[in-house]
């Protein structure tokens, strides 16, 4: 997908804040060093609409994310490594899972997992429960320029493993550095978008 326009419509914290205009939505989860932001820039052939930071876990809100004014990426906190207070965290445990229950537009979750390093107990969490819920997941693997390509198909076998996927699950291998796998990963999304 070419990407025309891509503006930020609303950080939300609730579902009255949700955009209301039926349009699909593609939510973007992962741990908080996983690369979410710069997943997005690259997506969508920005620079930095999507604000990376040094520091994880700076995204508290729910970010929507309009482009080519069709569908949504919707950006949800990334879990893990943020330095927040547990009552903070809770706070936006429920704001994702009312977010994922409740949002009529919800096309799938790209899952982001870091390559080099087996998924964590939270994106296992995750992974689980998306499926638990039968909220169709994309699992996206970023990172691919820190692992020579020779390697790709064994970290990826790993990640597989510790997620307890089918052997038919797609683990879509990405680069935001090389814009490796943008392509495919873009054509899993379409393939949504139109269910």
């Amino acid at each position: 997908m070419k990407i025309n326009t891509a503006e930020l419509i609303i950080s939300a914290v609730k579902k009255e804040q949700y955009p209301n205009d039926q349009k699909p939505e593609i939510a973007l989860a992962g741990r908080s060093n996983v690369g979410k932001s710069s997943f997005i820039n690259k997506m969508i052939n920005r620079k930095s609409l999507a604000r990376t930071s040094q520091k994880p876990g700076k995204t508290q809100t729910l970010n929507f994310y309009l482009l080519n004014d069709i569908m949504y990426f919707v950006d949800v906190p990334g879990y893990g490594f943020a330095k927040v207070s547990k009552k903070e965290r809770d706070a936006w445990g429920r704001m994702i899972e009312q977010y994922l229950m409740e949002s009529e537009d919800l096309k799938a979750v790209v899952l982001l997992v870091d390559i080099r390093h087996a998924p964590s107990k939270d994106d296992q969490l995750m992974n689980d429960w998306l499926r638990h819920f039968d909220i169709p997941v994309i699992v996206v693997a970023t990172k691919a320029d820190k692992v020579p390509k020779g390697k790709h198909q064994q970290h990826v076998k790993k990640i597989k493993e510790t997620l307890q996927l089918d052997k038919d699950d797609p683990i879509l291998v990405f680069s935001s550095e090389t814009s490796y796998g943008k392509e495919k990963v873009w054509s899993t999304i379409e393939s949504y978008l139109r269910s």
